[in-house]
């Protein structure tokens, strides 16, 4: 029994009629090398069956405070009704990916039921070429970009035979907490709030200045050196640029829907584009985005005089085991992240400026991130006391829809496998990622996942605030073309790069700049 982080419980507090805060993914998988030849609902149950102790998020459930005076607590139930979270579908003919997406959209615009394991599964048929696909959610609260990918791992094989998995005994899962021990907990918590809440505030009053929406206020630059003068912090820390939010038509307000589409761009021209212009993958991804959205605000006569504000997540837990082969976060439930906020350059017209520009301001959000209180996400969630924090959160990303964007978008990229995996026998062909929005982070997200020698991206906005998603995707690629172009452009100036550019090893430089879905 452990109880939610107040990072955890504000994924909780945001929802509302309009905002749903769970992430997921959609994999295209190809049945035909499964050993039936098919994938079926049977199949993927006794699959989750054998394997859901490997998978900690999809078997805890939450025990809420009476009258919510506290955080809730995650329960371990060993008895998931797995009937109840695997669900199945069949796509209309054609079974393109617009079907797929439709049918996607609608259950990804639905919150999870609160009365169970906060995760959802959706087999889906009727894919052209006998395809299917999976789409499976998990409440935000319960994973972070690194524990969906330990869940992800958990159902997947490196071959089309599944592996074998030893189930160990099941211990006998802790009792629900008495109210009695809920709400000593409550008032214990209240008598330390001003405490954790001053603490709080001095540690992210340090970063002031790279905080949405707080950033933009006067002065914010002069309280946060203030702050670390205080605190006896005298390292040099590099200046970042303006992080002020410019309005575009996908900011403010959001309804209740949601449409998605997918997309993808080959790998090898990533990071052929990377190699030749010292940069990492992230770089290019957040180029590509930068053109991208600068070629929707210009066709639809909205392009604004300075540059969109994108939140990237960063994840603060460990990828690798420790040295003796374990991880002291395997299995956790919840979030170890936190989020750099940079400039994405869409005011800059030519494409190798912009790259320039995109790349320079990344390095200095990567510069001063590393130098600064990582938990600044933590610190400012815990500033609230939960109770008033439930009743507040969708209240002030409401008005802050209506007031002005804190950012413009989130943008994620995470590094994947490089190598293909299975579910149940069937290859999945593809993985798109799906992420949140909210009014305060715009109606609109992108987020990407390399996997077996391609970059698949998925997209999710408000139809509302973003009607034609299908264009963001083709911009994608017209910008990933326009990227190639340079290199045939410019031939000779690539190559003196290249030869001037140290190349690290393409695990380690993955590694080193990987930013993880929120």
């Amino acid at each position: 029994m452990r109880q939610l982080t107040a990072l955890d419980a504000q994924f909780l507090s945001v929802e509302s009629a309009t905002t749903a805060a769970h992430v997921a993914g959609v994999a295209v998988l190809d049945p035909s090398t499964s050993p039936s030849g098919a994938l079926t609902r049977e199949a993927l149950l006794a699959l989750l069956r054998e394997r859901l102790h490997l998978a900690p998020p999809l078997r805890m459930r939450l025990a809420d405070v009476p009258f919510g005076l506290d955080r809730p607590y995650w329960l371990d139930d060993p008895d998931v009704d797995l009937d109840a979270h695997v669900h199945e579908a069949t796509l209309p003919a054609p079974g393109g990916e617009r079907e797929l997406a439709a049918y996607v959209a609608g259950v990804h615009a639905r919150r999870l039921d609160r009365g169970r394991p906060l995760w959802e599964a959706h087999l889906i048929h009727g894919l052209a070429g006998g395809r299917c696909a999976l789409y499976m959610k998990v409440h935000h609260c319960a994973i972070d970009g690194v524990s969906g990918s330990e869940v992800l791992t958990a159902l997947l094989d490196p071959s089309p035979r599944p592996r074998k998995v030893d189930v160990p005994p099941a211990p006998a899962p802790p009792g629900p907490p008495s109210l009695l021990t809920m709400l000593a907990g409550a008032v214990a918590r209240s008598i330390v709030q001003p405490v954790e809440t001053l603490c709080s505030l001095a540690r992210a009053a340090a970063d002031l200045d790279t905080i949405p929406v707080v950033a933009a206020l006067p002065d914010a630059r002069l309280v946060a050196q203030a702050a670390r003068a205080i605190a006896g912090d005298s390292r040099p820390l590099p200046e970042t640029p303006p992080l002020v939010a410019p309005r575009t038509p996908f900011n403010g307000p959001i309804s209740g829907m949601r449409e998605v589409a997918f997309g993808s761009v080959p790998l090898a021209e990533v990071r052929r584009v990377a190699r030749a212009f010292g940069m990492g993958p992230n770089d290019v991804v957040m180029t590509l985005c930068a053109s991208a959205l600068r070629r929707w605000l210009v066709a639809h006569d909205a392009l604004p005089d300075r540059p969109l504000v994108a939140a990237v997540p960063v994840a603060l837990r460990p990828r690798t085991p420790d040295a003796d082969g374990s991880s002291r976060d395997a299995g956790r439930v919840g979030n170890r992240i936190s989020a750099m906020v940079t400039p994405l350059a869409t005011d800059v017209a030519c494409p190798r400026e912009r790259l320039t520009a995109v790349r320079a301001a990344l390095a200095t959000a990567k510069r001063r991130f590393a130098v600064s209180h990582r938990t600044w996400l933590d610190d400012v969630c815990a500033m609230v006391p939960n109770a008033f924090a439930a009743l507040a959160t969708p209240v002030v990303f409401r008005l802050a829809g209506v007031a002005g964007a804190g950012v413009n978008l989130i943008v994620s990229n995470v590094p994947g496998p490089r190598l293909p995996l299975y579910l149940c026998g069937a290859r999945m062909l593809s993985y798109h990622p799906l992420s949140v929005v909210t009014d305060a982070t715009g109606g609109l997200s992108i987020t990407c996942a390399s996997y077996d020698g391609r970059l698949d991206i998925g997209v999710v906005a408000c139809p509302t605030r973003l009607p034609d998603v299908w264009s963001v995707v083709d911009h994608l690629r017209e910008a990933m073309d326009e990227l190639l172009a340079l290199l045939d452009d410019s031939p000779h100036d690539v190559a003196r790069q290249e030869d001037a550019v140290p190349v690290r090893p393409r695990e380690e430089r993955e590694e080193r700049e990987e930013m993880v879905p929120a």
